[in-house]
């Protein structure tokens, strides 16, 4: 056995062979460097003598040879005409056996097993290559070996990283970039291990320590990845930390698949035997009922293994009664699957689509998109790196979707047919061929439409195939047809198999708005017991005309909701409203009793006053603590539904009733989407108190997404339909709404006016306990004002309220408030303790939003002391908690804030990076202060290289500034007639 990995050893049947002449042991080296290849004469001179060979060093030479022949076992050193060689295989070389575990790796059926065959592959190594052979013709070609093993050390670790073992591989790079110093990836592996762990500032520090190093050794900057790496750390764009976990969302494939062979196996040699090496995009365009979905999901059972890391699935209801799912929606869904909590999903609909793309780039994953309606639709959701296969099915020709083959499906061939019917009813079909044909005839060979005949004769073993003939002779749907055949009989002959009260219950299903639904809304729907909806709905499951995907969830195909809408269409008005009626006041109640407990008094008069109409299934509803999200995609269908039946004033309450869940879950999206419909209808109905009502919260959504214009428009509309309604109530908290939006658009004095008016309002009430967070609104505008005395005997009151009220949260907002106060003030001391008390309170009753001013406003207070770093580590919490809680507007704040510490630190580049990706943000986000803000730190990042352009960026702030009348004001004059001065200007 030959080492090289590591200082040069011989060993033979358990026992070491010693080679000590060192001529000998750089000629053995030379030649194991190369095993199985002839090493030339000259080369092996060159690498014992160098430059200065003795004229007897051919003879030498031959002399090394023979006592290597001598020491070795027999018949390893091979002799040509031009030098020498060895034989020897992998198993007999450790560097042989090392490439041949590193090759195996790349190869490997999964992260684990690659991770376990470099693991081995290190374990050769024991050293610098040939260590102690000090011949500098071995020594280069040792170094490639040296190489390719801290290289596959390299590949082990992103392995490890990937696998979710950031905490143990700290020390392990802590000392591996001590060792190699100048290799980039190994800075960028730990510098990515320290941001996993929670120590961002000392990820940024061992980027400012890398950064020096190559400007002292190299002359150089850090390469592009590690400043991309470095500037993702700055602006929390970072991919997920946590392991890819394998997710398998795709349904079962059906066991009687049929027919499509030549499709199936073009498609299969496509994806290739290991999946694709790039993403690639599949689309199945047909009618419906053609079969695009069964053949998706067969051809996802058929390859599930060559994606091991995820196997998605969504219908995006392109070709249905809802709306299609909008892209960003789809994406919320799609991240979900993939386990990404909801909180860590962007609201920004850009950001969401990159952190799809990201999670995608590091997975082998499937997904399939099913019923997709356009290309529009489909585009933000395919993948842009990354080993993935994407399935579409739609029925309408996406023309638009680039570098994509479609397949078009058409219905089966009359044989495929005949043979899924026979697969499907049994031995009958083949005993009966003609009639088996003319059933698959009058069935438009649409596969659909034959499960479903062929279902009903499976059931019915008495029938012959000519039976089913005559039945679907007596039936007509002229809508599902394809050209001249006709597939309605399929329907109409499951449905006129029914017992009475299951025919009932299928056309009402007709009028249900939800694509997927529970008992409880079938027994609501229905006027049905809960056990009698679940036995019907037992019965509809068993004839296949309504799905079971998972426990209590039950749904319609899309072929069958049209036909229940076509008897949907014939119910008598009275039973139809009365049935919707039900299903409304259920969903509406339910809804309320569980949203109700969070609201305040004001609120409360937005919900139903009067009694459910069924309280045992509102009861079991509230019981179930996934019937609001549950209920979340169907909203819009059941606040139309509402709207159809009437009142107006059902609708929208159905739409501000879930508004509280929506909001606190950030599903902001939805809330927009569905209290615009809620304020259109009651719009229409010319209900001036619904309007303002919708109007009020669907501000609240325009404000979380950024939209602040939009926002106030709708809270300014809300002021003066409450004030036509004369209730003072309900102008008291839209006024008090404004107040947060006309701080965000930095009309901070009008902001102070409106909270001075709505406390001094309360106070004439008597709203003793309102008073205590109305002194805050006032507290607020008033300290960015700069009017710091004032502000503090504000505080000083509004902190004997908070304690007062009981209420935990109110009283860390003051105190955190109080000690920006001190800060601002100069009392370092006094504000450091008020806000570590804040903190310390926050942390206690889980209160993310009073844990992220506390600790944002400690930065800054280590900031002003000089504590630089401390106030880095601050600021990069803050940036993190405000990212989780999708607070856009505070991920704006603190990364300016950081920006601020990174520049007093000396990380110019760093800060100067992220001020310009916080312009990038309120660039979509009107927040005029933290432009300004952002404008005048990038000033001075710039002004030492670029005095022109610095001059240019304290201008545009201070014009912001002063629009604002802030105190920031002023440095910023200040800092522009520095320039002046240094220009010799006067």
């Amino acid at each position: 056995m030959f080492r090289i990995l590591g200082p040069l050893s011989v060993t033979s049947a358990g026992r070491e062979l010693a080679i000590t002449a060192g001529r000998d042991r750089v000629v053995l080296a030379m030649l194991l460097l190369r095993p199985g290849r002839i090493v030339a004469v000259a080369e092996l001179i060159d690498a014992v003598w160098e430059d200065r060979p003795p004229t007897t060093a051919r003879g030498q030479l031959q002399t090394c040879i023979s006592r290597l022949r001598r020491t070795l076992p027999p018949g390893l050193i091979l002799t040509d005409p031009a030098g020498y060689g060895i034989s020897v295989d992998e198993t007999g070389l450790d560097s042989a056996e090392f490439a041949r575990l590193v090759s195996a790796a790349g190869t490997a059926g999964g992260p684990d097993d690659a991770r376990k065959l470099l693991r081995e592959a290190l374990e050769l190594w024991r050293g610098p290559a040939l260590a102690g052979i000090n011949s500098p013709t071995v020594r280069r070609q040792a170094a490639v070996l040296d190489e390719q093993v801290a290289a596959v050390l390299e590949d082990r670790i992103e392995l490890d990283l990937a696998g979710g073992h950031d905490r143990d591989l700290v020390a392990e790079l802590t000392g591996l970039v001590e060792r190699f110093p100048l290799r980039e990836r190994m800075r960028m592996q730990l510098m990515l291990c320290l941001y996993r762990v929670g120590r961002q500032a000392d990820a940024l520090a061992e980027y400012r320590r890398t950064e020096e190093l190559f400007r002292e050794e190299l002359g150089i900057e850090p390469g592009k990845a590690l400043r991309d790496l470095h500037r993702r750390i700055l602006t929390g764009s970072v991919a997920d930390t946590q392991p890819a976990v394998p997710v398998d969302g795709v349904p079962r494939a059906v066991g009687d698949f049929t027919g499509r062979e030549e499709l199936v196996a073009r498609l299969l040699g496509a994806i290739g035997a290991d999946g694709p090496a790039d993403p690639q995009v599949r689309v199945l365009d047909g009618m419906a009922g053609s079969g695009k979905t069964t053949l998706a999901v067969h051809l996802a059972g058929l390859v599930r293994e060559r994606f091991p890391d995820a196997r998605l699935f969504i219908d995006l209801h392109g070709h249905s009664e809802s709306a299609p799912v909008e892209p960003a929606a789809a994406l919320i869904t799609l991240l979900r699957q993939l386990g990404i909590p909801a909180e860590r999903i962007p609201d920004d609909p850009d950001e969401r689509m990159q952190l799809w793309h990201t999670e995608l780039a590091r997975r082998r994953a499937l997904v399939v998109l099913d019923n997709a309606a356009s290309t529009a639709q489909v585009t933000p959701l395919l993948p842009t790196s990354g080993r993935v296969l994407v399935l579409v099915t739609s029925r309408r020709r996406l023309v638009g979707l680039d570098a994509v083959r479609p397949e078009s499906l058409s219905v089966l061939s009359e044989r495929e047919a005949v043979a899924l019917l026979a697969r499907i009813a049994g031995d009958r079909v083949d005993a009966e061929p003609a009639a088996a044909a003319e059933v698959v005839r009058r069935c438009g060979c649409l596969p659909l439409a034959i499960r479903l005949a062929g279902a009903r004769l499976a059931h019915r073993p008495r029938w012959r195939v000519a039976d089913l003939v005559r039945r679907l002779g007596e039936s007509a749907l002229p809508e599902l047809a394809a050209e001249d055949r006709t597939v309605a009989s399929a329907f109409a002959v499951t449905y006129g198999q029914l017992p009475d009260r299951a025919q009932r219950l299928f056309r009402l299903l007709g009028l249900h708005p939800a694509e997927r639904f529970g008992a409880l809304s079938v027994a609501a729907l229905g006027d049905l017991p809960l056990v009698d909806a679940l036995d019907v709905l037992d019965d509809l499951v068993d004839v296949h005309l309504v799905d079971e995907p998972e426990p209590d969830r039950y749904q319609l195909h899309d072929l069958v909701r049209q036909y229940a809408a076509t008897l949907a269409a014939h119910i008598a008005p009275g039973e139809r409203d009365a049935a919707l009626s039900g299903l409304i006041d259920l969903h509406l109640h339910a809804t309320a009793r569980i949203n109700r407990p969070g609201e305040n008094d004001n609120a409360l008069g937005d919900y139903p006053a009067d009694t459910p109409l069924r309280p045992e299934l509102v009861s079991l509803a509230v019981a179930d603590p996934q019937w609001l999200e549950r209920q979340r995609p169907d909203l819009i269908g059941l606040v139309r539904s509402a709207a159809r039946i009437g009142p107006a004033e059902r609708a929208w309450q159905l739409g501000r009733a879930n508004w509280r869940y929506l909001h606190e879950r950030s599903h902001l999206d939805d809330l927009i989407a569905v209290l615009s419909l809620a304020r259109t209808i009651a719009e229409a109905a010319s209900d001036i108190r619904g309007v303002a009502v919708c109007s009020n919260y669907l501000a609240s959504g325009y404000y979380r997404m950024g939209r602040h214009e939009e926002a106030l428009q709708m809270l300014d509309e809300s002021v003066e339909l409450s004030r036509q309604l004369r209730s003072p109530r309900g102008e008291r908290r839209n006024r008090g709404n404004r107040i947060g939006v006309l701080m965000r658009l930095g009309r901070i004095e009008e902001a102070l006016k409106e909270a001075v008016w709505y406390y001094r309002a309360e106070e004439r009430d008597g709203n003793a306990h309102g008073l205590s967070s109305r002194l805050i609104n006032v507290l607020i505008p008033t300290t960015a004002l700069g009017r710091h005395e004032e502000a503090l005997r504000l505080a000083r009151r509004a902190l004997l309220a908070a304690v007062e009220s009981g209420d935990d949260r109110r009283l860390a907002n003051t105190l955190g408030l109080l000690g920006q106060i001190r800060r601002e003030l100069g009392h370092t001391a006094a504000a450091e303790r008020l806000l570590r008390a804040a903190l310390r309170l926050a942390l206690r009753v889980n209160y993310r939003v009073g844990e992220w001013e506390s600790r944002n406003e400690l930065g800054r207070l280590a900031l002003d002391r000089g504590r630089y770093e401390e106030a880095v580590a601050h600021h990069m919490t803050a940036v993190e908690l405000s990212r989780e809680r999708g607070a856009h507007p505070a991920v704006v704040t603190s990364s300016n804030d950081l920006a601020a510490a990174l520049l007093a630190g000396g990380d110019r580049a760093g800060a100067r990076e992220l001020r310009l990706h916080v312009l990038s943000l309120v660039r979509r986000t009107v927040i005029p202060f933290e432009h300004a803000r952002a404008l005048a730190g990038l000033a001075d990042c710039v002004v030492a290289e670029d005095p022109a352009a610095a001059r240019r960026y304290w201008q545009q702030a201070l014009e912001l500034f002063e629009r604002m009348r802030v105190p920031q004001r002023w440095p910023v004059r200040r800092r522009l007639a520095e320039l002046d001065d240094a220009e010799g200007l006067t």
